[in-house]
């Protein structure tokens, strides 16, 4: 049997591989082998030789299993008709390891065409095993495909196979993966870390099936280690930290993603969960002009592996991000509540790009979770420029609720107002955006503040507020009910280290803003009068003052004859 085993190992896989075991035992009544101390290695010589000829498969395995069990033997059916049929089989503690190298992309030429069940069929008509299982499986992966190897290891992994079958009619059968019935995965309470330290990332569990071709993931996290303070001592990227009740992913395509890391699917739904990006507010000193380009969606898709999903189904996800303003030293935040929606053509695939090169989002959601906000994007995934449009229009809502976001950011606090509606209608690349804004609302009050660092807090402004409130904000719109409601045209410049979530937030001001009254001119105009106001002041305390001081004198005087004449 020994000798049997191990020439079936190297033929099959010619030359590749090489199995040894220390001790095998025989129970005839049990129909039971026990094997123990199996391994499994690569020849690394024939290795290099299949990589020289571009033969060499991207994965190489390495396997140490303690003991294995084949259990329901039916020897009689084997020696007799040829069938080996087999119960069960058992790997106890079997230690994986994985090493993968992108040595072509895609399959080579296959020397020997004929099927599996071909190739065994002078000597076997059946092969027969109802169930395969791996338990408590240590599994090593190590990624050569980067600059550093990537290695990931996994040591709470079960793996099953049901009802393996190479006969006649399994060898062209496509339902079966390795002609297995059903293959199962489960990996529980996975945790790791990102090089840098900066995140890590756990799953309570994964789950994977090829008979649904579905991949499924619960209570999966990415934490980042540090506080933003911190945190943003460290990096000068923005801080993530998200959080999903469950992942699945439809119609996954294992094999090729084993083969050659690429993720093919028709559908992945996100269910519940939150996703915050905090704004870094420092800037790299080397490059104070680094261009942030990478965060656009339609560029960042391509840093991700090689990926091709026809749809992201969105349930249930609360999105928020934060900036932190320098001159208050305070963050702001924008909340997208319970967020649902789809994303159409995920995809960095170069064939499927020429056929679609598109990607389509849209949304609802509740923007500060008072007002239904309703959008779509679309984005360029070829354009050399990364062009990107998108519109939308939000409902109604109390202005005040946007508080968390103005007064930290605008050093602006809405007293009163009501938002009817907000629509817009954007047309960006890497340089800028032009679009329109209407904004309708009325009885809208604001209380401008200014920073006090020494008591760390905002200072009430309240003259440049009574300014602001009777000469510069306009608090309706339209201003009557005769009256066109206005729209503003935006044209802004995107600075190149602004990334897209900043960006997009500060297109949508530059048409807020001038919707309010608060334009550069109407500004301009207000600090002029503010600054007359206080040269008015000054100038009221100096005449005072003289006035004080001629009074006084005219006191000392009238004293000094009082007492002259005395």
């Amino acid at each position: 049997m020994s000798d049997k085993l191990k020439s079936t190992v190297t033929n099959s896989t010619d030359s590749l591989y090489q199995v040894n075991f220390d001790d095998a035992q025989l129970h005839v009544l049990k129909g039971q082998i026990v094997i123990y101390n199996i391994t499994l290695k690569p020849d690394t010589a024939v290795y290099l030789a299949l990589k020289k000829a571009h033969l060499a498969p991207n994965n190489l395995y390495e396997l140490h299993v303690k003991k294995l069990i084949l259990k329901q033997i039916h020897p009689f059916s084997l020696y007799f008709k040829h069938k080996l049929d087999i119960g069960e089989i058992v790997l106890s503690a079997p230690s994986l390891r994985v090493s993968y190298q992108l040595n072509h992309a895609k399959d080579t030429v296959i020397k020997d065409k004929r099927t599996l069940y071909q190739q065994i069929s002078k000597s076997l008509k059946m092969i027969h095993i109802g169930k395969v299982m791996l338990n408590d499986v240590k599994l090593r992966y190590e990624n050569h495909k980067g600059p550093k190897v990537a290695v990931s290891e996994l040591n709470d992994l079960n793996l099953n196979a049901i009802d393996l079958l190479i006969d006649s009619a399994t060898q062209f059968d496509k339902s079966r993966f390795l002609y297995c019935r059903e293959m199962n995965a489960e990996l529980n309470n996975y945790i790791g870390q990102s090089a840098n330290g900066l995140y890590k990332y756990k799953a309570k569990q994964l789950t994977f099936s090829t008979r649904t071709s579905q991949l499924n993931a619960y209570d999966c996290s990415l934490i980042a280690t540090r506080d933003p303070d911190e945190f943003f001592e460290h990096t000068y990227r923005d801080r993530f930290v998200s959080h999903l009740d469950s992942l699945q992913l439809n119609n996954f395509d294992f094999e090729i993603y084993n083969k050659y890391h690429t993720v093919n699917a028709s559908n992945l739904i996100l269910t519940n969960g939150a996703i915050n990006i905090f704004g870094n507010p420092r800037t790299d000193p080397r490059g104070l002009k680094t261009d942030k380009i990478r965060t656009f969606p339609n560029v960042a898709i391509f840093f991700l592996p090689d990926i091709k999903i026809d749809t992201v189904s969105l349930h249930g996800i609360n999105a928020s991000y934060e900036e932190y303003n320098l001159k208050t030293k305070r963050a702001g935040i924008i909340k997208f509540n319970r967020v649902k929606g789809h994303l159409y053509n995920v995809t960095n695939d170069s064939a499927a790009l020429v056929k679609n090169n598109i990607c389509k989002i849209q949304l609802n959601t509740l923007f500060m979770n008072k007002g239904s906000l309703d959008v779509d994007f679309n984005f360029n995934l070829t354009d050399k420029l990364h062009s990107y449009s998108y519109n939308g229009k939000l409902g109604s809502m109390n202005l005040p609720a946007i508080n968390p976001a103005a007064k930290p950011l605008a050093s602006v606090l809405i007293t009163s107002g009501r938002l009817n509606s907000l629509s817009f209608d954007m047309h960006g690349n890497s340089d800028g955006a032009t679009g329109k804004v209407t904004l309708l609302y009325h009885d809208l009050k604001v209380q401008l503040l200014k920073a006090d660092t020494t008591k760390l807090k905002m200072r009430h402004m309240t003259i440049a507020s009574f300014f602001a409130n009777a000469l510069i904000i306009k608090h309706n719109n339209p201003d009557n009910d005769n009256a066109q409601p206005r729209s503003i045209p935006v044209v802004y410049q995107r600075p190149v280290e602004y990334p897209f979530f900043k960006t997009a937030w500060h297109t949508l001001l530059a048409g807020i803003k001038p919707s309010f009254g608060l334009d550069d001119a109407s500004q301009k105009n207000m600090k002029a009068r503010l600054d007359q106001h206080k040269q008015n002041v000054i100038e009221r305390k100096q005449k005072k003052a003289i006035r004080m001081q001629k009074k006084e004198m005219k006191r000392q005087l009238k004293e000094a004859s009082k007492k002259a004449n005395n």
